[in-house]
């Protein structure tokens, strides 16, 4: 991949294609062709054909998905596995009959078992019964790779599967209901600081930016009192703000900039080919995706501390153990990427002030 190759990047809008973007850009890649979800369904098979018939790109990031926190997940079970499986097979499909050169398929690590060894390796993909909140979505993300690795070996396309531990970044999703748990507690923890500051403008600020049907920005303080309070952000009779988060605190996660998520798909695709992944000894071809993390983890009540102090919010965290903690330890083990020559950067905290002060915080 050379600087003025012709790039494609799916979903260049959203957490990760952004990223991408940026990185590309960064590294003095020039030569970009992008659609929106407005210009290109993605789930259209002859929309997509005649896409590449056109451009003709050169290589190609999959970075476009239809992605949701685990209610999202949960609920809309048939839409995640049908637009995500129409979405990869159009586009890889299509990547192999108009000779795109190179392919990175982005996956997630919701592939695993809900049970696999920590940390999870790569050869621990179908191993064992997936978490059934998001099954369909891992389903997909597994179908993905398995497309990848069948395609190169039967049509000998050079098409590479990378599946990324938990991202936050720029773009990332803030809805209240639907966002990953970063972001979600991260608003969350913003809106409690303010209102225990009783400063409603930045909280009518805050829901301009990012809207709820529930609680309009310029609804009175009653009803959005009454909202803030449907999300665990509550106050007392004495003023003193409270922020209820699910579960017990208990379980560990590992979280990735996505940044430095995107600096490992540029390093992968300028680096790293399916021949370099496929096992030498074997008539058997598995397992050849890469996991990227950051390789460390921590409780998801360690993260509400970091998070409480970025965000200034003084007032009291309360863990309600009636609510599910989902899988209890989920870690990458990154191994494999730090033998192929990258690794992780950006510290947790520093990441998390980085997001809340550059994009976040409203001004």
């Amino acid at each position: 991949m050379n600087k003025i190759s012709k790039i494609y990047i799916a979903g260049h809008k959203g957490l990760v294609g952004s990223a991408l973007h940026r990185n590309l850009l960064q590294k003095g890649y020039t030569n970009f062709v992008v659609r929106s979800i407005d210009e290109l369904d993605l789930t259209n098979q002859a929309a997509v054909g005649a896409f590449f018939a056109a451009e003709k790109p050169e290589y190609v990031f999959l970075a476009a998905a239809k992605v949701g926190g685990i209610m999202a997940n949960n609920i809309y079970r048939g839409q995640f596995i049908f637009e995500n499986l129409q979405i990869q097979n159009n586009i890889i499909h299509n990547a192999w009959v108009h000779g795109v050169k190179k392919l990175l398929f982005l996956g997630s690590s919701c592939i695993y078992p809900k049970n696999a060894p920590q940390p999870m390796s790569e050869d621990c993909l179908l191993t064992g019964e997936l978490e059934y909140t998001n099954e369909p979505y891992a389903i997909a993300k597994i179908a993905g790779i398995k497309v990848c690795e069948s395609y190169n070996l039967q049509y000998g396309t050079n098409f590479v599967s990378v599946m990324p531990t938990n991202l936050y970044g720029p773009n990332d999703n803030f809805h209240l209901k639907n966002s990953h748990v970063l972001p979600g507690m991260l608003r969350k923890m913003y809106l409690a600081h303010c209102l225990e500051n009783k400063d409603w403008a930045a909280i009518r600020r805050d829901l301009t930016r990012l809207p709820v049907v529930e609680a309009p920005a310029d609804a009175p303080e009653e009803i959005i009192l009454n909202f803030l309070a449907s999300q665990g952000i509550s106050i007392d009779a004495n003023g003193a703000v409270s922020l209820d988060l699910w579960g017990t605190g208990t379980p560990l996660r590992e979280f990735l900039h996505v940044e430095d998520m995107a600096d490992a798909c540029v390093y992968v695709m300028e680096n790293i080919d399916f021949a370099d992944l496929k096992p030498k000894n074997s008539t058997e071809v598995r397992n050849t995706h890469i996991n990227i993390g950051s390789g460390k983890e921590l409780t998801i009540r360690q993260l509400s501390e970091i998070v409480q102090r970025v965000t200034g919010f003084k007032g009291n965290i309360r863990f309600d153990a009636t609510k599910p903690d989902g899988t209890m330890r989920k870690l990458l083990d990154v191994s494999k990427l730090e033998k192929l020559g990258w690794k992780a950067k950006i510290e947790l905290e520093d990441g998390i002030k980085g997001v809340f002060n550059n994009f976040y915080l409203p001004g």
